[in-house]
């Protein structure tokens, strides 16, 4: 009894061993029932034989054993894993559901690029270099305002001040920066709105060369993709140089070369590190950075970049610090910035010499600098001082060598608030400054300086013209009364050599804008622009030949070669030289006695003569040397009238003010011929003469100079050593200045 209930009381399992396998251990069945595993059998007093029920003595040890079993704990961690599972295998789903879907948006994008193997970087529109005699930069033009420059041409801090503030990894990213874009995120997000972007340089030239500048995803997906294709088709300086020649400075500057002139006046390779600090802050925002208006924004930006450049080992602390302390300011343009009057100038007669170029090209001009700043001072020197005094708004000057090499030439007041260039497209009426060549035809046909007309009242068809002084000197020679400016006298000379051969005559030197042949076309009722009228005296001042005003004396490529060379061409000869000595001593006289009395600069033989219009609308004064023909216009855009200003009083005074300056330190010579006709002959009786003084002459009965010289055959239009006539290029220049040809 004792040992049956030992035995029952430990409840030891009764193992069933199947008949036929008695003694074999391998044959035993060791595994759980689902009760057992479930620990049921035991908590309910079951036996541990199959199928079998224990006696009530061994429901102690039973709830004992049950008691100390922990099976039930076991199930809620399997649960919790279970969950997890679930959730990791979620998560491996809708991410490779998510590459998916980006692996399709990404080339459902790629596909509206052109195909990989057809892209290439466009070309970058020309640039124009204007450059002056000297080879200094006058202006650029084209879209782009600034040639291309190599990363070899520029300061080192240069291209890192744009690394540092807008790509700080160019050199380890691969054209995408996740780093970089978790940053910018982080701190748009901190600071609550968009103050970082999260856009690569490479970024930024893939939206430059190849996009639109729209925001949007697909835009961005596009970037990113061009961004990875530049960096496996370029290196990082490559792209780099990409970047600074094609990125926006605003105030229509478009790369590092460009902006450098239109802010600082300098070249690229010549910026200081506060000036390179200024230009790498301002691609962020030009419109609202850019120095010339807004300039503490821009060195407040400028202050970021340099101690981005700092930290990053680009600047020296000594180098940052003394930047800081000196920070970069915009140079302002120099006076009114008339040399864009002759980059205009420039523009508009390039496609006569050089239609087509897909590349930069330089231009080299004939224009001086000292003189074009010389004449753009003494011009709004005297308009700022006397304009509003004289009620005088504008002015223009154009200057040139006597062969028409055009070295200064100033367009109006400011270029900034007017791009009208009054020097070659404003046509004014030039006054008695076109008498000239009412003399040379009267010179032409027979008469001389010491020739005698009468300067007495003359109507013709009920016109009465007046001298500006409205007095009258009796009989005078054509040497004082072309001095004097005396009206009645110009007038009966056209009267005798006839209106059409004055309109020949003045076409003959170079005039071409349309002439009335008409009586007051004498006294330059007719309009002409400054240049032309400057370009017909250089005939007087190169003693006889006929000149086309040039600007451009040759085109190079960006490589050097080049692509256009003016050649000498010219009208030929259109005054006789004897006819040019009696031009010059008569004009001469008008800074001896008469009108130009105040312009002289001593030392100089100089010939020229005045011009005021009717109403005192417009006032000249063209005079010239032996080496420089120069002429300045006054008036107002609207032609409204001046206080009185006329060509002796304010156009002289610039006309003297430039001519200083531009003759100083050369050697005065004489005019052509202009000795033999200088001291008057001797006085004689006088005596009529009909057949040199014309018919007008002969009915008016006005005296002669007792001997005048033989009559000078009027010279052909074109002389015989230059009978091939103007050049190809001249009538090009011609056509495209005035709208008319040869």
């Amino acid at each position: 009894m004792a040992t049956g209930r030992g035995r029952a009381g430990r409840g030891e399992p009764n193992f069933d061993v199947p008949e036929g396998r008695a003694g074999n251990p391998a044959d035993l069945d060791l595994r759980l029932s689902r009760s057992d595993r479930a620990g049921g059998g035991v908590a309910r007093g079951e036996t541990g034989t199959k199928g079998g029920r224990r006696d009530g003595a061994g429901k102690g040890p039973a709830r004992g054993a049950a008691s100390r079993s922990p099976p039930l704990r076991k199930a809620p961690r399997r649960a919790r894993r279970s969950i997890l599972g679930r959730l990791v295998y979620l998560g491996l789903v809708l991410g490779l559901w998510g590459v998916i879907g980006i692996a399709g948006l990404v080339a459902y994008h790629a596909s509206q690029l052109p195909p990989i193997d057809q892209l290439a970087v466009p070309k970058r529109p020309p640039n124009i270099a204007i450059l002056a005699s000297d080879g200094s930069l006058l202006a650029n033009r084209g879209e782009t305002g600034g040639r291309v420059v190599s990363i070899r041409e520029l300061p080192p801090y240069l291209p890192r001040a744009f690394v540092a503030i807008e790509d700080r990894r160019f050199y380890s990213h691969l054209g995408v920066d996740p780093v970089g874009i978790a940053r910018a995120v982080a701190q748009n997000i901190t600071r609550r709105g968009v103050s970082q972007g999260g856009s690569t340089l490479t970024q930024q030239l893939a939206k430059n060369l190849f996009l639109t500048p729209e925001r949007s995803a697909s835009r961005k997906i596009q970037e990113a993709i061009l961004a990875l294709w530049l960096e496996h088709k370029y290196t990082k300086d490559e792209i780099l140089e990409l970047y600074l020649n094609r990125v926006y400075f605003g105030a229509g500057a478009y790369g590092v070369e460009a902006a450098a002139q239109r802010y600082f006046g300098k070249p690229a390779k010549a910026v200081t590190l506060a000036e390179a600090a200024m230009l790498g802050g301002l691609v962020q925002a030009p419109s609202r950075l850019a120095p010339n208006r807004n300039l503490p924004a821009a060195q407040a930006r400028a202050a970021q970049v340099l101690a981005a450049m700092e930290e990053l080992g680009f600047a020296k602390p000594a180098d940052a610090k003394l930047a800081l302390a000196t920070p970069a300011r915009p140079t302002s343009v120099r006076g009114g910035g008339s040399a864009n009057y002759v980059a205009d100038l420039v523009m508009d007669v390039l496609d006569d010499f050089l239609p087509k170029f897909e590349s930069d090209i330089v231009i080299a001009t004939t224009v001086d600098t000292g003189l074009q700043a010389a004449g753009e001072k003494a011009l709004v020197d005297e308009l700022n001082q006397k304009g509003g005094r004289y009620n005088v708004a504008q002015g223009a000057l154009v200057s040139m060598k006597p062969d028409g090499a055009i070295r200064a030439l100033v367009g109006g007041r400011d270029y900034a608030q007017s791009q009208f260039n009054r020097a070659t497209t404003a046509k004014r009426q030039p006054g008695s400054s076109f008498k000239p060549f009412v003399y040379l035809a009267a010179v032409e046909h027979g008469l001389t300086p010491d020739t005698v007309r009468d300067d007495a009242p003359i109507s013709i068809k009920g016109w009465n013209p007046e001298n500006y002084s409205r007095d009258y000197r009796g009989p005078v020679t054509l040497r004082d009364a072309l001095a004097l400016s005396l009206n009645t006298v110009a007038v009966r000379l056209g009267q005798e050599v006839g209106p059409k051969t004055v309109v020949q005559t003045a076409q003959r030197l170079g005039i071409s804008s349309p002439l009335q042949a008409n009586g007051s076309i004498a006294l330059g009722t007719s309009e002409v622009t400054p240049l032309e009228l400057v370009g017909a005296y250089a005939a007087f001042a190169n003693g006889g030949t006929g000149v086309i005003p040039y600007v451009i004396a040759s085109v190079k490529g960006a490589d050097g070669k080049v692509l256009y060379k003016r050649k000498e061409g010219g009208l030929g000869r259109v005054i006789d030289a004897n006819a040019v000595s009696m031009m010059n001593a008569m004009m001469h006289e008008t800074f001896v006695t008469g009108t130009a009395k105040k312009a002289e600069v001593p030392g100089w033989d100089l010939a020229g003569k005045t011009g005021t219009s009717q109403d005192f609308r417009d006032a000249w004064f063209i005079g010239f040397s032996s080496t420089l023909v120069t002429g300045i216009w006054l008036g107002n855009d609207d032609g409204e009238s001046t206080k009185k200003v006329s060509g002796g009083n304010l156009p002289g005074e610039i006309w003297k003010a430039y001519m200083t300056v531009a003759l100083k330190g050369q050697t005065p010579t004489l005019l052509p011929g202009a000795n033999r006709w200088r001291i008057r002959a001797p006085a004689e009786p006088a005596v009529t003469n009909s057949t040199p003084g014309g018919l007008i002459g002969a009915l008016l009965g006005e005296p002669q100079a007792a001997a005048p010289a033989p009559r000078a055959a009027s010279p052909p239009a074109r002389h015989a050593d230059a009978s091939r006539g103007p050049s190809q290029d001249d009538r090009n220049f011609l056509e495209k200045l005035f709208g008319v040809g040869e």
